[in-house]
């Protein structure tokens, strides 16, 4: 029905069997511009949920519903300025992708919703390749929406609804893709989208135990596999010789045994990465939030890896650069026994410019340490041996140190990347130098 001043009412259509439905969801706005056959509120009944399209084109001039009222066939929905577009036909029973499908009832918990027929549109390119169409199909949502989240590639499955019972609403995936654009991980960004880890009862096979994860060891977890898909690692394997550096550390653990001082390689390794840090400035930056900046940092604090019962923790010593070997064992022997006792607090593990991750204490002999992001690289040690090395005459026994850098691609290259292995080695080489 269209009134004197040109408006036009929109009304609820023929909705088959329902005496009356409630409106869940409201999907357009006063003011809004609308198209035929976009969907303009959601309604649900205790069998069905489906979808109300506009019959015409035109402008939203106001609302005369809300979520949660009840409406039957020949309600009035809104109020509409038409254009001068065609009026759809059968606005109840059409079932392309953009309209009302009806689509059967599911628990309240997790409704599913009838897959969408084809349109036009499934037989172009579609960044939905990776999408799961069986946690898509799941995902508790109606269908303009799925069209919605087809278009941006978005799997359902992955999105959080915070609609009514749960249901996803349009909100819901755009709040998705803008986290995903920043972060790069998502299906809508530029990083993996991998399907999900199958559920697997494995007390099929026999007994199982089930143990919680740590709060360290979730919260790690999340960590690391953020940095994991979001840094383009490259990981460079390089030795060190450490036969002078042994002798000389035995030497000054002996003088400091009484005073409960324990020297071990560790303080050789964080002034060694200090001095390359300084001869490549780039070891000591970070990017920006945008990605396009590089922030050079002027203090050197350097984070160790600390391996402990309930997981593994990161404790930043600063000013490494104005500490000598003893100051910095001293603050070692305090940190790790923090740690080990959960007494660090959140800032004793924040400013690091570099880590240092060292198993040698161990075992391995290679591994690829993941990069503590937002710093660009990492150092990795492995347990030292005793090989035999030419010196261009004949082979004698050297302790070598297994060095493993892995560092962030967008920042540095592999070229300096060996710069960096090749100038710590020369460094814990020639250990006199250090302290």
């Amino acid at each position: 029905m269209t009134k004197g001043s040109g408006l036009k009412e929109v009304v609820v259509p023929d909705i088959g069997d329902f005496d009356e439905v409630e409106v869940i969801e409201i999907l357009v706005s006063e003011g809004e511009t609308v198209a035929v056959e976009d969907s303009l509120i959601s309604v649900e009944s205790d069998k069905a949920s489906m979808e109300i399209p506009a019959p015409s084109s035109g402008v939203v001039t106001e609302l005369k519903v809300a979520i949660g009222d009840k409406v039957a066939m020949g309600s009035l929905i809104l109020m509409l300025d038409p254009s001068d577009e065609p009026v759809a036909e059968a606005p109840a029973a059409a079932t392309d992708s953009a309209s009302a499908p009806v689509v059967p009832a599911a628990p309240a918990a997790a409704p599913v919703v009838s897959k969408p027929a084809p349109s036009a549109r499934a037989h172009r390119p579609s960044p939905t390749a990776r999408i799961d169409e069986v946690s898509f199909s799941r995902a508790y949502a109606s269908p303009s929406v799925r069209k919605f989240a087809r278009e941006l590639g978005v799997d359902l499955g992955r999105v959080g609804g915070s609609g009514r019972k749960g249901r996803v609403i349009k909100d819901d995936v755009k709040a998705y893709v803008k986290q995903a654009m920043i972060s790069g991980t998502g299906q809508g960004g530029g990083g993996l989208a991998v399907a999900p880890m199958p559920e697997i009862d494995f007390s099929q096979w026999g007994e199982v135990e089930t143990q919680s994860l740590s709060k360290i060891n979730k919260l790690t977890g999340k960590f690391l596999h953020r940095n994991w898909v979001t840094v383009p690692h490259v990981t460079q394997f390089d030795e060190a010789d450490i036969t002078d550096l042994e002798i000389r550390r035995k030497t000054m653990a002996a003088k400091h045994k009484d005073q409960g001082i324990k020297i071990t390689p560790l303080v050789f390794m964080m002034k060694a990465v200090v001095a390359a840090m300084k001869e490549l400035p780039k070891f000591n930056a970070s990017l920006d939030a945008s990605g396009e900046n590089l922030i050079l940092k002027h203090y050197y604090n350097v984070g160790i890896a600390v391996d402990t019962a309930d997981g593994l923790v990161v404790p930043v010593v600063r000013d490494v650069d104005k500490k000598s070997l003893v100051e910095l064992a001293t603050e070692l022997g305090e940190i790790s026994v923090k740690a080990r006792d959960k007494k660090l607090k959140p800032s004793d593990m924040q400013g690091g410019c570099f880590t240092i991750s060292s198993l040698g204490g161990i075992g391995g002999t290679k591994f690829t340490p993941i990069v503590n992001a937002p710093e660009v690289a990492i150092l990795g040690v492995s347990r030292h041996k005793m090989q035999p090395t030419w010196n261009g005459e004949s082979f004698e026994p050297r302790l070598m140190l297994p060095l493993c850098l892995s560092y962030d691609h967008r920042v540095i290259d592999g070229a300096d990347g060996a710069r960096f292995t090749s100038f710590l080695s020369r460094i814990l080489a020639d250990a006199e130098n250090l302290d």
